[in-house]
């Protein structure tokens, strides 16, 4: 006979449970939550100021950058017809002042640098085209402390594709500072 009232009284307790769980009252319709402020609308979030421009210095760990100029649509680069690059698409190319702002030298690498575009679509720099700008940058440049240097970053972008931002780092491990390109 006891085991008949535990039995009965798990089978109740389980049951009113799974009951309550599924946040349905008896005639069947829900529980809403209502805050203390009732049901009125988050306030909507402050808007994020958008980033910086071209022209502007922006900041990221050592380095201080300001792109300065934007190139897109380039189709080939490089004088040597032996080592003259084709685009698969086309070239953007983002020509950019950068600063050693620290104590110590440090290096600049165009391969910690992404371009996106309109879609949101993340491109890598192609090291390749920017040896043939004859750029002092094209793979690494190691930056005293107080000094600048001029840096072409050159991206492979479809043909029909817009750059919209670039996002520069001093290190692969750094946030970022992104710059818009419109």
């Amino acid at each position: 006979m006891l085991i008949v009232v535990v039995g009965i009284v798990l089978l109740c307790g389980v049951g009113g449970c799974i009951a309550g769980l599924s946040g349905k009252d008896s005639a069947g319709s829900r529980h809403s939550a209502t805050t203390a402020a009732g049901n009125s609308a988050a306030a909507p979030a402050p808007a994020k100021p958008p980033p910086p421009g071209i022209n502007t210095p922006v900041r990221d760990g050592k380095f201080e950058f300001v792109v300065t100029d934007v190139q897109t649509g380039v189709k080939e680069v490089g004088d040597n017809p032996y080592l003259r690059r084709t685009a698969q698409g086309a070239y953007t190319i983002v020509t950019m002042t950068v600063l050693n702002t620290s104590k110590v030298p440090y290096g600049f690498s165009p391969g910690n640098q992404d371009l996106y575009d309109t879609q949101d679509r993340k491109f890598s720099n192609d090291t390749a085209a920017a040896i043939n700008l004859q750029a002092d940058t094209s793979m690494y440049a190691n930056i005293n402390p107080g000094n600048t240097i001029t840096a072409k970053v050159v991206f492979d972008l479809p043909a029909d594709s817009q750059p919209v931002r670039i996002v520069l780092h001093d290190s692969m491990f750094s946030g970022g500072a992104t710059v818009s390109l419109r």
